[in-house]
C-alpha cells in the first residue's frame, strides 16, 4: 500500500529534495540540484513567487520507505494572464511502478479540482526560470545543471496516465569551430555601426549589477510571449540577481548596449556545472564548494542559459554580435562546445542563430496536459 503524505517542515523540504538520489546515484547523467538554492525555493518565506503562487509538495511512501515525489504549483499570475485554469505539477520523481504513480498524480488532481483547476500540465515551475520539461529523447546524454533529467519509463507513465503533449523544447550542442568565421567578424562590426550600439565593456560585478535589471527587463520583453510565460515583476528580479550573481562570470556575460545605454540584447553562459554538482552532491559544505570552484575555473563545455534581443531589433543582425561576443569568450578558455539551454520547437529565431554551425539536437523534453 502506498501512502503519501504532505512536505510541510524543513527537514521534509530536504528529504523531498535529496529524493532523487535514491533513484538516480548510480546514473551517470543526471545531476542533482543544489540543496541549498532548493531548500529556498521550497521556502513560502524564501521565494518571492509565493507571492502569486500556492504550493503543496508530496512525498509517497511504501513500508515507510520514499518511493515517489511530486509538487504542485497553483500559478494565479499564469491562469489570469493565459485566460485558463491549471495546476502545474514540478519536481515529479518516482520508482517505475503504477501504484506510485497514480497515487501521486491522485494527490495533485484532488487539490487541483478543490481549486477550481479543470487542467493539469508540467512538468512546470514557480517561474520560467525553474526547470521545466520532462526528459522524452535523449537519455544518454549529460544532463545540465539548469534541466530536469529522468528515466525513460518516465514517458511510458505519462501515456498510461492520460497525458498528451502540450510543447516540447528541444536542445542542442554546438561544436566551437577553430577559428573566429570571417563573416561573423564582419557582420557583428557593420551591425554595431549601423544601429548605434555598443558591447558593454566590464571588468566587475559591481560595474555589471546596475545593468543586471536590465537583463531581467529584456528578458520580459522578449520572452512575454512564449509558451506559458508570465514576466517577472521587480521584487522577483531581485530575487534572481541576489541568487545567481555571485556565479556570473566576467567573461562569459556579454551584454549590447543601444545609444541610450539600455540593454538591447545579451547572452548568459556558464561553465557547464553539471559534473561538478554532481560531485558535490548537491552540497556546497562542507567541501563541495571545492568542486563547484573548479568547474568554474576548468572546463571544455559552456552552458547557454539565457540569449535574448530586444524584439525591434529582432530582425536587424544583433544575434551576430552576441554570437560574436560568445565566441571571442569561448576561444580565451578552449571551449570545445556550447550546450543550448531548452528552447521551444517552434521558436526559429533562437534556433537560426546556430544554423551555420556544426550542432546536433540531442535532447528533447515536454510538457505534458491533461483534462482533470
Amino acid at each position: 500500500m502506498v501512502e503519501i503524505k504532505e512536505v510541510k517542515t524543513r527537514r521534509e523540504r530536504i528529504e523531498f529534495i535529496r529524493f532523487p538520489k535514491s533513484i538516480y546515484s548510480d546514473c551517470p547523467y543526471w545531476t542533482p540540484d543544489l540543496v541549498f538554492d532548493e531548500l529556498e525555493n521550497l521556502t513560502p518565506e524564501k521565494n518571492t513567487a509565493f507571492g502569486f503562487c500556492e504550493a503543496r509538495f508530496f512525498m509517497a511512501y511504501r513500508d515507510g520507505k520514499a518511493v515517489g515525489r511530486i509538487g504542485a504549483i497553483l500559478s494565479h499570475r499564469a491562469n489570469e494572464k493565459w485566460n485558463q485554469k491549471r495546476m502545474r505539477f514540478t519536481r515529479v520523481d518516482f520508482i517505475d511502478d503504477d501504484e506510485v504513480v497514480d497515487a501521486l498524480f491522485g494527490a495533485v488532481v484532488a487539490w487541483a479540482k478543490e481549486k477550481g483547476c479543470d487542467e493539469l500540465h508540467g512538468p512546470m515551475g514557480f517561474t520560467d526560470l525553474d526547470k521545466e520539461g520532462m526528459l522524452v529523447d535523449g537519455f544518454e546524454e549529460q544532463n545540465l545543471f539548469i534541466t530536469i533529467y529522468n528515466y525513460p519509463y518516465y514517458v511510458r507513465q505519462m501515456e498510461r496516465l492520460g497525458f498528451a503533449k502540450s510543447v516540447d523544447w528541444v536542445e542542442y550542442q554546438v561544436t566551437v569551430p577553430e577559428q573566429m568565421p570571417e563573416r561573423l567578424d564582419r557582420l557583428a562590426e557593420v551591425v554595431l555601426k549601423r544601429n548605434h550600439l555598443k558591447v558593454f565593456d566590464w571588468h566587475s560585478k559591481k560595474e555589471l549589477r546596475p545593468k543586471i535589471k536590465g537583463i531581467f527587463q529584456l528578458i520580459n520583453e522578449a520572452y512575454g510571449g512564449l509558451y506559458g510565460v508570465v514576466e517577472l515583476e521587480e521584487h522577483e528580479i531581485d530575487h534572481y540577481v541576489d541568487q545567481y550573481l555571485p556565479l556570473v562570470q566576467h567573461d562569459l556575460v556579454s551584454i549590447v548596449l543601444d545609444e541610450e545605454d539600455k540593454v538591447c540584447a545579451f547572452g548568459l553562459l556558464m561553465p557547464s556545472l553539471g559534473p561538478a554538482v554532481k560531485k558535490a552532491d548537491g552540497k556546497l559544505f562542507p567541501f563541495g564548494w571545492v568542486h563547484l570552484l573548479k568547474g568554474l575555473k576548468n572546463y571544455e563545455v559552456l552552458d547557454m542559459y539565457l540569449v535574448a534581443v530586444r524584439p525591434s531589433l529582432q530582425n536587424h543582425g544583433v544575434n551576430a554580435i552576441v554570437l560574436h561576443e560568445i565566441l571571442k569568450n569561448a576561444y580565451k578558455h578552449g571551449v570545445k562546445f556550447a550546450e543550448t539551454g531548452p528552447q521551444l520547437e517552434m521558436n526559429e529565431k533562437i534556433q537560426m542563430m546556430f544554423k551555420s554551425f556544426d550542432r546536433r539536437q540531442h535532447r528533447r523534453r515536454r510538457c505534458w496536459i491533461k483534462s482533470i
